[in-house]
């Protein structure tokens, strides 16, 4: 009995340890902070900050203060875990809460607008940014027929873009260049322009004798109408002097653009008269051969799209052929068709998606990056590839490209887009011919294998009866 009562205290005892060894854990544990101990594992990473997030944090040397407008108990448990994450990145960072209950008019020196639970303000000595709760949750309206919505967070972006803002003494202006019958720059590529500290105006080169002192970049988008010979010749100069030049120009319905087309024939690169489509399932989808699926190179622009395994999309394109006679500068390859797709010389006209004797069978670039010395152009064949409808198929990666192409030309590899995170679901981008397989096995071979399986077991049961 001794012997029992001895074994049994025993156990106890070795139980007691346990459980106080379990509870000094647990208390160590609770110690560390939750930016360690806890994973991002949302669909989105609506938890974690980007690469490029905690390259300008870890480059700063000002302090800077996030002040987080919350009323207690109506904390966002989403932006709360994004603010520890900026608060444990750097010191020269602070996030402080300001209950307007305690603090009523702590805001009002920021703002004049409404203030809303979970607004923040970003400060820096004098400067400061004030973030909107609007900013961080967006919405856009996808279908204006059936009123239908798509949510995003875009808290990284604001914040991050904000302390930019205000520890940077000097901001990159961007010119637009007009008179040509350009488009409108979609409202999300001008925004994100401007989250991106980014000053853009207009440009109106006939009304000037050269190109502004404080020009960091022009942009050419989607004109309908051909630049001057005097136009051309202040562009070209500008490039091959050390000026950014962004073109977005797709195929014409009816005129020719040949001054602008000569921007890229000064490097030995052409434009094949016709819209591109593909003959390969594999590269193009939504059944539209003139929507391209391209092949992505590997370069600073792009390396962001290609490690997330994303897709850009490029609609109604026109090919650009480089004969590799480009006179001293560098010429890289962004984007291209397939060895398949095809030059349909027809264009807007065309009424038949076969070959026909007069088109082109090859591959051809859609985005190139040409370096003429500490000059830089980008042209992308494209006037829709920013469109709201392709960007939204693309899940952002053609809105992504664009910024990127802007940071390239700017030289801000840090201010690499940092997109906003879907809070629904992002399109699945298949090529066509995988549409066709996944439908072939969901709607035949699935169902005929159940089928299979339930004969093979009716048989096997009557064999043994």
């Amino acid at each position: 009995m001794n012997r029992k009562k001895a074994a049994s205290g025993f156990s106890l005892g070795l139980i007691g340890i346990f459980l106080a060894i379990v509870i000094v854990l647990n208390i160590l544990f609770g110690l560390i902070p939750e930016h360690i101990t806890q994973l991002d594992i949302s669909a989105s990473r609506l938890y974690s900050v980007s690469s490029n997030t905690k390259s300008v944090i870890s480059a700063l040397d000002d302090d800077v203060t996030i002040y987080w407008i919350t009323q207690a108990g109506e904390e966002d448990d989403v932006i709360e875990k994004l603010l520890e994450k900026y608060d444990a990145l750097s010191s020269h960072v602070t996030v402080e809460k300001k209950d307007p209950d305690v603090y009523p008019t702590f805001a009002q020196q920021y703002t004049d607008g409404t203030v809303y639970n979970n607004d923040l303000i970003v400060e820096s000595g004098d400067i400061y940014r004030y973030i909107s709760l609007s900013d961080i949750y967006e919405s856009d309206n996808t279908d204006y027929y059936t009123g239908s919505y798509d949510y995003y967070f875009d808290g990284e972006g604001e914040i991050t873009s904000a302390i930019n803002y205000v520890t940077s003494d000097e901001h990159s202006k961007l010119y637009r260049l007009t008179g040509h019958g350009e488009q409108a720059l979609t409202s999300k590529f001008s925004s994100e322009i401007e989250k991106n500290n980014i000053i853009i105006e207009d440009l109106a080169l006939p009304s000037l004798d050269e190109i502004p002192s404080d020009c960091d970049g022009i942009i050419i988008y989607s004109p309908t109408t051909d630049i001057s010979e005097p136009e051309l010749d202040m562009l070209t100069a500008y490039v091959s002097g050390g000026g950014k030049l962004l073109v977005f120009v797709g195929p014409q319905e009816t005129e020719t653009l040949d001054n602008l087309h000569q921007l890229l024939e000064n490097y030995g690169i052409t434009s094949a008269e016709g819209v591109i489509i593909e003959t390969d399932r594999n590269y193009y989808g939504f059944g539209m051969p003139y929507v391209l699926y391209p092949t992505i190179f590997e370069d600073d622009i792009t390396t962001e799209i290609i490690e997330e395994g994303r897709y850009v999309i490029v609609p109604l394109a026109e090919g650009l052929v480089n004969s590799g006679e480009n006179n001293g500068a560098t010429v890289t390859s962004l984007i291209a068709s397939s060895d398949n797709s095809v030059c349909k010389a027809d264009g807007f006209a065309l009424t038949t998606y076969d070959v026909e004797e007069q088109d082109t069978v090859s591959s051809f670039d859609l985005a190139l990056k040409i370096e003429d010395g500490s000059g830089e152009m980008i042209w992308v064949s494209s006037s829709y590839m920013l469109d709201d409808t392709y960007n939204s198929y693309s899940s952002g990666a053609n809105l992504d490209f664009s910024m990127n192409c802007i940071s390239d030309m700017l030289g801000e590899s840090e201010n690499m887009a940092i997109r906003s995170k879907s809070l629904n679901y992002e399109y699945l981008t298949i090529s066509e011919s995988a549409a066709s397989f996944l439908k072939l096995v969901m709607i035949v071979l699935v169902p005929v294998v159940f089928v299979a399986f339930g004969v093979v077991e009716i048989i096997q049961r009557r064999r043994l009866r």
